[in-house]
C-alpha cells in the first residue's frame, strides 16, 4: 500500500532535487527516505526517479506523481485541521504575509491575537506574493496577507481594507498640494526590486513605464527607498499604512493624490478546501480592528 510517508519524501525529493537536503527536511536518514522512495517506484511499477551521478531527476511521469502527492499532503492537512482545530483559534497557524505590510500591521495585529486568542500559536512568514501563493498552495502555509485580487480558482479571499498611496518627494521639491498621478515624473521614480507587487502597482498607477524611466536600485524595502527619497534622489509611492512608520524624516514630505486617490485592496487568501474559514474571518475581523484603531496618519501629507 502507498503511504503518506513515501508521498512525502517524494515530494521533499522534488523540491530539493537531493536525496540528502531531502532527508534533512524530512528529518529521516537518507538511506531510510532512498528506501521508501523505491517501495513507492514498486508499488507504483514506474520508474520515478532518475538516479545520476551527483544529481537527480524526476521522470515525466515521476513529476506528474509528485504533484499528485502534493495534493493529497495538501488534503490531508486540511483534514487534521478540521479535526484538531473545532474551537476558535487555538493550535497552530501559519500566516504567510508581504513585506510592504509585515513592519507595519503585524505590531498592532499580534498583541490582539495573543490577548483575545490566547491558545493561538502563531507562526509568521514573511516573503514575496509569489512564493507566499507557491507555499499556500503546497499546504506550507494555512492563510496570506497580501495586495488583491489575486489568481487561482483553488483559492478564496476575504478583503480587509483599502490601503490608500501617498506620493513622499524631498521636503524642498516644488510640488505642493494634492497632486494628480500624471504629475509623477517616471525618470525621478524610485522604486523595490522586480518582485514585489508593490513596484507593479506603482508602475501600474503611473503611466506607461519607459525602459530607463524607473529605478529600482535593488531595493528590497521601504526604508531603503525613503532614504533614497530624503537625500534628493527622486520620488516614491509609499502605501499610508506605512507612512506614519516610515516618513519620519523632516527631509520629506508626502503629499496627497486627487480623487479618487490610487490604492490597493488588503486581504486574506486561503485554500477552498481548508476547514478553516472562521479562523481567517476572526482574523479579518482583528486586522480590521487594528487598523481603524490606529489608522496610519500621514503626518505631513498635504
Amino acid at each position: 500500500m502507498i503511504t503518506l510517508r513515501q508521498l512525502r519524501y517524494l515530494s521533499a525529493l522534488a523540491r530539493t532535487r537531493h536525496f540528502g537536503h531531502a532527508a534533512t527536511e524530512c528529518a529521516v536518514t537518507q538511506p531510510a527516505l532512498s528506501m521508501q522512495v523505491r517501495e513507492l517506484e514498486r508499488e507504483l511499477g514506474v520508474e520515478l526517479i532518475e538516479r545520476r551521478s551527483g544529481d537527480i531527476a524526476l521522470t515525466e511521469t515521476g513529476l506528474e506523481v509528485a504533484q499528485r502527492a502534493e495534493r493529497i499532503l495538501t488534503a490531508t492537512r486540511d483534514l487534521v485541521d478540521f479535526a484538531r482545530h473545532r474551537d476558535l483559534l487555538m493550535g497552530n497557524l501559519r500566516l504567510g504575509i508581504i513585506p510592504t505590510l509585515a513592519p507595519y500591521i503585524l505590531p498592532r495585529v499580534l498583541p490582539r491575537l495573543q490577548r483575545d486568542y490566547p491558545k493561538l500559536r502563531l507562526d509568521v512568514r514573511e516573503t514575496q506574493t509569489r512564493t507566499l501563493l507557491e507555499e499556500l498552495s503546497g499546504g506550507s502555509l494555512d492563510v496570506v496577507m497580501l495586495a488583491l485580487p489575486v489568481e487561482g480558482s483553488d483559492l478564496e479571499t476575504l478583503a480587509l481594507f483599502d490601503d490608500a498611496f501617498l506620493l513622499a518627494v524631498p521636503a524642498g521639491d516644488k510640488l505642493r498640494g494634492r497632486v494628480d498621478v500624471e504629475d509623477v515624473d517616471q525618470r525621478r521614480l524610485i522604486l523595490l526590486e522586480e518582485g514585489h507587487c508593490l513596484r507593479d502597482q506603482a508602475l501600474a498607477f503611473c503611466a506607461a513605464p519607459r525602459r530607463d524611466a524607473a529605478a529600482s536600485l535593488g531595493a528590497t524595502s521601504l526604508t531603503t527607498v525613503m532614504q533614497m527619497v530624503a537625500n534628493g534622489y527622486g520620488v516614491t509611492l509609499v502605501p499610508e499604512v506605512a507612512a506614519e512608520t516610515e516618513v519620519r524624516d523632516e527631509r520629506v514630505r508626502l503629499l496627497r493624490f486627487a480623487v479618487p486617490e490610487p490604492s490597493r485592496a488588503i486581504g486574506l487568501a486561503w485554500r477552498r478546501t481548508s476547514p478553516r474559514r472562521r479562523d481567517f474571518e476572526a482574523i479579518g475581523d482583528v486586522v480590521r480592528r487594528a487598523v481603524g484603531a490606529a489608522p496610519a496618519k500621514a503626518r505631513r501629507a498635504k
